[in-house]
């Protein structure tokens, strides 16, 4: 693997950077849409096989394989240069994150809030919490670490055996708690929405991969620079759609976003803090801790909306979780980030 090979991706664009205003534009576009013209979105959201809705599939398609293009699984030999930073990225993502969101999802949402939202909805918010906090995040990550001068190498191995580790885990992981939390499980619809939004584009983001690759080095990053505004256009798109479904119940209740973004807000604050510090007990090298903390937290979002609509539809408070999660991800991981790069000099002296 060359070097070129082993970079993040550059830093954050204007359009990335300011993806929550965006995200808020989509909002009011979105709820605009479905009060003028609520006939051709009901007919798009009626576009459906088996659960899936077609538009929907196709976007997030778009919006998921240019991202999985960037994930090298050879790179999963590296992990044993990182084996203490590997080992805490691990244990954050898979066995504190997604049931530290389950309690925030139990403690907010069903006692905490629940006189404040609707009660019909509040099995349906804390699934989309679950599922968000189920899936570590795959592309936005090589930014994060990139912004924090993170080792490469690290990075790539760790969203690589992270990938992984989805495909297999995310299905199971999502029932187990979705049980824990006495919601029902729709098996058959959860292991589709597994093939179809990791299995495959997985297997086809590889094989275009290796097909741009046979092409050269810069073949291959002029390709990336081209498809890779279209995961950020198809989720912009998606949202657009979700809140033309999601208008009404939003007009009536705005307070809802402001709710459900409160677990998330500490999820992120907690298991990126608590990967930092673990490193930093571990001895494991500032470089690796930043991106290690920067993975703990951050999700993938884009799965998160795919699976939430899959499972529970348009008009589900699951989707909506989903979606508060993309519109606080990049402001409160820009904080993490000049936290952890602030903080180097505590980090790196003697305990």
């Amino acid at each position: 693997m060359t070097p070129a090979q082993c970079a993040p991706a550059r830093p954050m664009s204007v359009f990335e950077r300011y993806l929550t205003l965006w995200v808020f534009l989509c909002i009011l576009t979105g709820i605009a849409l479905g009060q003028f013209f609520p006939g051709p979105i009901q007919f798009i959201g009626r576009m459906e096989i088996a659960q899936v809705n077609l538009p929907v599939g196709l976007l997030i398609w778009v919006m998921i394989i240019p991202m999985l293009v960037k994930v090298d699984f050879g790179a999963l030999h590296e992990v044993r240069q990182h084996v203490r930073g590997i080992g805490v990225t691990l244990f954050v993502n898979w066995l504190v994150k997604p049931f530290s969101m389950a309690f925030l999802g139990w403690f907010f949402i069903r006692n905490l809030f629940a006189p404040l939202l609707p009660a019909d909805q509040l099995d349906s918010y804390i699934a989309g919490l679950i599922l968000l906090a189920a899936a570590p995040c795959t592309a936005m990550v090589f930014v994060w670490s990139r912004l924090t001068n993170g080792d490469p190498l690290f990075t790539l191995s760790q969203v690589a055996l992270n990938d992984s580790i989805m495909v297999l885990a995310f299905a199971p992981l999502v029932g187990l708690l979705l049980g824990i939390s006495a919601i029902t499980v729709p098996w058959d619809t959860l292991i589709t929405s597994v093939v179809l939004y990791i299995v495959i584009p997985v297997i086809l983001a590889q094989l275009l991969r290796r097909q741009l690759l046979s092409r050269g080095q810069k073949a291959f990053d002029h390709a990336l620079e081209k498809i890779g505004p279209w995961s950020i256009t198809a989720l912009l798109a998606t949202l657009v759609l979700l809140f033309a479904f999601q208008g009404e119940a939003i007009l009536k209740q705005p307070l809802v976003i402001v709710l459900l973004a409160v677990p998330i807000l500490i999820q992120v604050l907690f298991n990126s803090a608590l990967a930092y510090w673990l490193n930093r007990l571990v001895g494991e090298k500032h470089n690796v801790a930043c991106p290690s903390a920067l993975i703990g937290a951050s999700n993938f979002f884009e799965l998160a909306v795919a699976t939430a609509i899959s499972l529970f539809g348009f008009h589900s408070g699951a989707a909506l979780a989903t979606v508060v999660g993309v519109l606080i991800e990049v402001p409160v991981m820009l904080l993490v980030v000049r936290v952890v790069n602030a903080s180097r000099g505590w980090y790196e002296k003697p305990g």
